[in-house]
């Protein structure tokens, strides 16, 4: 289950609509749980992706000291037209770039161990609640 998670949120950070077409093809060969790495890509969609993105781009430039970007997002001095565009998109790039990758690698990380620890705690609770039911059954037999 952890391991069908953290491939799940791995790849829901894939850019475009192959999310679950990646995580199917990690799944399959870790013999991993695929409807469970398929639900998890679900975390992206039309409302999360726009902050993931935001998020990962300020990761990506965290990682990688860049403070360019910041100073050319000034107040009131937007340039609407299409080389403004794209000039904004390609110093997006590169910290776009590596703040995907790091994001999705650190959320894996992190599902995948909080993952583990739910499922122990809910294993652990289910031997005591059966334990406690043998109990007051082989009480009750005497």
């Amino acid at each position: 289950m952890p391991g069908a998670v953290a491939i799940g949120l791995f790849c829901g950070l894939i850019p475009g609509p192959v999310q679950m077409l990646g995580a199917l093809l990690c799944a399959i060969p870790l013999r991993k749980n695929i409807p469970v790495a398929l639900a998890v890509t679900l975390y992206t969609n039309p409302l999360t992706i726009v902050p993931l993105y935001f998020l990962a781009y300020g990761y990506g430039a965290a990682i990688l000291g860049d403070r360019t970007a910041e100073a050319q997002v000034a107040p009131f001095e937007w340039d609407w037209s299409l080389y403004a565009l794209s000039a904004w998109a390609m110093n997006l790039g590169k910290p776009l770039a590596v703040g995907l990758v790091a994001l999705a690698v650190t959320l894996a990380i992190v599902g995948y161990f909080a993952t583990e620890l739910a499922w122990r705690a809910y294993i652990v609770t289910a031997w005591r609640r059966r334990a406690a039911r043998r109990r007051s059954t082989d009480w009750r037999s005497r």
